[in-house]
């Protein structure tokens, strides 16, 4: 890139997110939360607000997983197409999730405005557009789709408002966005004053469901009546949902340009791979946040030729645009359905989850707040059967089957040779798997010359790691399972690390 820029995401470096304790002894209470982002987050704070005892708990500060790594869209423009969404569940759940999505942007709104948080959040236009010289049928397809969804006040416009030449666009007005983390932080503060705990640098490694939920830790235990796992996938089972959803990493410059210099609002293009598109306030000047290129998380390893790809892009379309001041990276969870899975976790009693984000994690996430609310206050709700985790889409069939090929394919990394034949190969803040006889071990060598090894096997189903060079992570190919490279776990499936080998 010619702009190198910080791997911290902007809302990471303009947030001030406070720490709160440890676990220190076993805790009893109506509900344990694990996941401290948006989605859970949201739920901790509507229960609480119906006089729940709630324990929120987190491996790191609030905010600090895939939250901090979004580019904080809040839409009804769904990254799935209306009519795709419309073949698959039928025009009932595409209206349903559009009525979603917009409930969940109006909540945010309400408890920022409620709770007096000063989270920059602005409603503002968004624009879905396709590129001069690609098929335009898709915007006619949408537009109708939109309105038999009830979004009827979307409209075809000749282009969206921006210098260059988009081609024609749908308009999507009141659609939004905000500053996540300071969201956060205030809906954090909010659910304390209300009475909530919530305990970082605290673990969730076991999990039981019954009548009364045992959530152990690596600091003590937790018995509730119900549990929320909102852990972007899921860490408290092993099969069922990691096969109805794919991992992939997802790509974010954020690009110093003059105040006024691109007219403020939300763009999306159709292409793929697609780009989106947000400004950021950054005091005396603005941050154009452009994000895409995505791949299935542990199955490329060359991110810096994507943020090149994103910048060129950027350049070409926005000639005001300066310096690279931040690049990141970010874990989607596509379900095969394009919806989230919201609801009781399947065959459990009383253990819940949030998960499959698709590109709205800040929209699915509160719809996840919402809807659990709910579920565990008995009430009735009119989205729980389109979320629902134990459904069976017969029409996804395909993409069921091809991402389930797709994670059978990466078992072959069993009996390939390693990336290196030897430790010594291995350069300084680098990794690499080699193989020793029978096994694949995950090499890792420090600034120091170090070694740390570790099993190159998941300790989730068992695929073998490959190494992120760009995020020093080692990546699960199969499910989107990361190791930071001393082998801690950074991402579910996986509730644990890679085992240690002898150095």
């Amino acid at each position: 890139m010619k702009g190198s820029g910080s791997t911290t995401s902007v809302w990471m470096a303009s947030s001030d997110i406070a720490g709160r304790p440890s676990l220190t002894k076993d805790v009893t209470t109506d509900v344990c939360i694990v996941g401290a982002g948006i989605a859970g987050l949201t739920a901790a704070y509507l229960l609480a607000k119906e006089g729940r005892a709630v324990v929120v708990l987190d491996d790191g500060k609030i905010g600090s997983g895939e939250t901090s790594r979004t580019t904080a869209h809040l839409v009804n423009a769904l990254d799935d197409r209306y009519f795709e969404l419309e073949s698959l569940h039928g025009e009932k759940g595409a209206r349903l999730a559009a009525q979603s999505h917009t409930a969940a942007i109006d909540r945010i709104e309400s408890i920022a405005a409620q709770e007096k948080i000063d989270c920059e959040f602005e409603r503002l236009s968004g624009y879905l557009f396709v590129p001069p010289g690609d098929p335009v049928d898709v915007l006619q397809k949408e537009l109708e789709a939109v309105h038999r969804a009830g979004l009827k006040d979307v409209e075809r416009v000749a282009r969206a408002p921006l210098d260059f030449d988009t081609g024609p666009a749908l308009h999507f007005p009141r659609q939004a966005q905000f500053h996540p983390l300071k969201y956060l932080e205030g809906i954090a503060q909010a659910f304390e004053k209300a009475g909530g705990k919530i305990f970082n640098n605290t673990h969730a490694n076991e999990f039981k469901d019954g009548p009364t939920c045992e959530i152990g830790t690596d600091k003590g235990k937790v018995f509730a009546q119900a549990t929320v796992v909102a852990t972007n996938t899921p860490v408290n089972d092993w099969v069922t949902i990691h096969t109805k959803q794919a991992a992939y990493r997802t790509f974010v410059i954020g690009l110093r340009v003059p105040k006024g210099s691109v007219a403020k609002a939300l763009y999306w293009d159709t292409p793929d791979p697609y780009h989106y598109v947000r400004l950021q306030n950054m005091g005396r000047h603005d941050v154009l946040i452009v994000g895409g290129e995505d791949h299935k998380t542990g199955q490329a390893d060359d991110a810096d030729e994507r943020f090149d790809r994103l910048e060129a892009w950027t350049r070409a379309r926005f000639p005001t645009a300066g310096e690279v001041e931040f690049h990141w990276s970010g874990q989607v969870m596509e379900p095969v359905d394009g919806l989230a899975f919201i609801g009781r976790n399947p065959g459990n009693e009383n253990t819940y989850i949030v998960t499959g984000d698709s590109g709205n994690g800040m929209t699915h996430g509160t719809i996840g707040g919402l809807l659990v609310c709910d579920l565990i206050q008995g009430r009735k709700n009119d989205w729980e059967s389109l979320y629902d985790p134990s459904r069976v889409s017969l029409k996804a069939a395909s993409e069921f089957v091809k991402e389930n090929a797709n994670v059978a394919a990466q078992y072959t990394d069993f009996v390939t040779g390693g990336d290196v034949d030897s430790v010594r190969e291995i350069a300084r803040c680098s990794g690499a798997v080699i193989r020793d006889g029978l096994k694949k071990i995950a090499v890792y060598r420090d600034s120091n010359g170090q070694i740390d090894k570790h099993s190159a096997v998941c300790p989730h189903l068992g695929c073998i790691v490959e190494w992120n060079s760009t995020e020093k992570t080692w990546d699960c190919p199969c499910h989107g399972s990361r190791f930071d490279p001393h082998g801690k776990v950074l991402n579910g499936p996986a509730a644990g690390g890679l085992a240690a080998l002898e150095h």
